[in-house]
């Protein structure tokens, strides 16, 4: 029997303006701060504020994403979105205060949220219910990418060619951005509104309940790895190991693109038990490695083990995430899972700092990043199982 196809241009489309998006924050998020510093002749604070700005935009606009989408036609949104994103880019280039920063990266990340949400719901409604699981896998790897060639991009680019360089090429990614996310009309059944919406505003318009456990599952996730996206430029300069950060994103990603193919098709076949107690198995094991790092060889293997768990994981809770809710209530599903995933990595960073300030990197990733771990996994399984005893009391 023929599998249903995967690799559609409306879904490569989707995958594409997702990368750029992605791509162009972590550039930013690289480049950005050596500007206002060596340009502007700001401080840490001034550097700081660019990303806090950035970060309350795509936090307080997550929730109202999630209406927006699925109250509208996603694909209008969407041609609207990557246009405004454009323009913020485009203001970049003449704009060089730091208010004039401060204001586009708020607006950078109000539309980054908006377009991101839609772009993984839409990702979503056009993947085939057999392969959701793998397909919404392999648009997670978009991000992945990002996360390891933005920064390497943005560090080339204002190192080596200055800030006009910088900021054109962030021009033309928006544009590439505008082109991958609308060069193909997609089917009416993903784009149309959904049906009456509510007078109002209701809780349930900016979160959906029934993805909101799987949604706290991945941004458990997501508040271990925030540990590592946070504090390893510290943690590997206490190791003498800095020179080593980016390897260690590079094996990282690389192992998650290489284990896709049978995690994804793992997932769909068998269900999501069997890549996800596997992922918190590798991921937990990955952590306490991580925290005995000594060697370049260890960081290295800690990153690949930590790859194979989180490759698992993160897209696990998102298809479950978007699959506990109808296909009419996709874009505040996605927007859901999404929010939770910001708020965790914020907390991280925060919390995680007192721990390591008090006890110590090793202390933070090898008991308490280890230990939420577990206790993610035991929740996991309690979810399940209420899950599975509901689903079976509905069909009796």
């Amino acid at each position: 029997m023929q599998r249903e196809k995967l690799w559609t241009p409306e879904f490569l489309g989707m995958g594409g303006s997702n990368l750029f998006l992605f791509m162009s924050q972590y550039i930013m998020v690289a480049s950005l701060p050596i500007f206002i510093m060596e340009t502007l002749g700001g401080g840490d604070m001034e550097a700081g504020l660019a990303m806090t700005a950035f970060q309350i935009g795509a936090v307080s606009c997550r929730p109202l994403a999630g209406r927006i989408i699925d109250a509208v036609n996603k694909q209008r949104l969407m041609r609207a979105a990557t246009i405004a994103f454009f323009l913020v880019m485009l203001a970049f280039n003449w704009l060089h205060s730091e208010q004039a920063i401060y204001a586009l990266r708020f607006l950078h990340g109000c539309i980054f949220a908006l377009a991101t949400t839609a772009a993984a719901a839409m990702a979503a409604l056009v993947l085939p219910a057999s392969r959701k699981g793998e397909g919404i896998g392999y648009f997670a790897l978009s991000t992945n990418l990002a996360m390891v060639v933005g920064p390497l991009i943005g560090l080339v680019l204002i190192g080596n060619f200055g800030s006009i360089a910088l900021f054109a090429f962030l021009t033309a990614l928006a544009a590439l951005t505008f082109l991958a996310a609308n060069a193909r009309r997609l089917p009416d059944e993903v784009v149309r509104p959904a049906g009456r919406q509510k007078k109002g505003f209701h809780l349930s318009d900016f979160i959906e309940r029934r993805s909101l456990a799987p949604a706290l599952l991945g941004g458990m996730v997501f508040f271990a790895y925030g540990g590592i996206l946070t504090f390893i430029p510290l943690y590997a300069k206490s190791l003498g190991l800095q020179a080593e950060t980016s390897l260690f994103f590079v094996v990282f990603a690389f192992v998650i693109i290489l284990t896709r193919p049978v995690i994804g098709r793992l997932f769909d076949e068998k269900g999501p038990d069997w890549t996800v107690y596997p992922g918190f198995a590798c991921f937990a094991a990955g952590m306490l490695l991580f925290s005995q790092v000594g060697t370049t060889a260890g960081l290295l293997i800690s990153a690949a083990v930590l790859g194979i768990g989180f490759g698992a994981l993160s897209p696990a809770f998102q298809t479950l995430a978007v699959e506990s809710a109808p296909a009419a209530r996709a874009g505040v599903a996605t927007a859901t899972y999404f929010w939770s995933l910001d708020i965790s990595v914020g907390l991280a960073a925060v919390l995680l700092s007192f721990v390591a300030a008090q006890f110590g990197y090793a202390f933070m990733y090898g008991i308490c990043c280890t230990a939420i771990i577990f206790f993610n996994a035991v929740l996991y399984f309690i979810w399940r199982r209420t899950h599975r005893k509901k689903q079976s009391t509905t069909m009796t």
